[in-house]
């Protein structure tokens, strides 16, 4: 008797333990897709010039990874925004920025080839006006500018880390900075550049449930 008892209390044990590895392996994998995003101006356009020239406000453009959505000026002081852009700065929510948990890190790789970010990582917050999460500059950062030219081109292999402002976890790529998603020629005139700059192409992906695996 006591051995049959021994051996139910371990066929129990047994099924307890398959049972929650089941749960466990349903429960923690969430697929996560790229998303490309269009056009978002690199600050707030309230209008247009009698040539077409964007007229802005001074204002950074806040969009929410998260939401996939841009989000209102007027939230600036919330953790409802990820990310923001001037020209060709971009803010991440913490540090002197924002109030959320916001930083990044500016990877060399390979938008697809990142499936988990590195556990040696040091993921940056933004230290105005000396030093942001993503750094500024031609070379740098994310960009190039040419002198001779006046134009902005992604640098390749440049993947943008982004922790944020909840403290979650996305990657993104910048691969235009021009109106309509394609880079201007070099012979493009000083009237295109005027009208169609100023304007992000990127694509993101971004983790939910809070791992650091895309």
């Amino acid at each position: 008797m006591k051995k049959s008892f021994q051996s139910i209390a371990l066929l129990s044990i047994v099924l307890m333990s398959v049972v929650a590895c089941s749960k466990s392996s349903t429960t923690t994998v969430l697929p996560v897709t790229a998303l490309l995003v269009k056009d978002i101006p690199a600050d707030t356009v309230v209008g247009l010039s009698a040539q077409g020239v964007p007229i802005t406000n001074g204002k950074y453009t806040f969009y929410s990874l998260e939401k996939n959505a841009l989000v209102s000026n007027t939230d600036s002081a919330s953790t409802k925004w990820d990310i923001a852009f001037m020209s060709t700065r971009i803010l991440t929510n913490g540090g002197t920025s924002g109030v959320g948990q916001g930083g990044a890190f500016v990877y060399t790789g390979l938008f697809d080839d990142l499936k988990t970010i590195p556990t040696d990582s040091v993921f940056k917050t933004d230290n105005a006006p000396t030093a942001y999460a993503i750094t500024t500059g031609s070379g740098k950062g994310w960009y190039t500018y040419d002198q001779l030219t006046s134009l902005i081109t992604p640098l390749a292999g440049r993947v943008l880390v982004i922790r944020t402002a909840s403290g979650k976890y996305a990657k993104m790529e910048i691969t235009c900075y021009y109106k309509g998603g394609v880079t201007l020629p070099a012979s493009a005139t000083d009237m295109e550049k005027l009208t169609k700059q100023r304007y992000y192409t990127f694509r993101f992906a971004y983790q939910p449930n809070g791992t650091k695996t895309f």
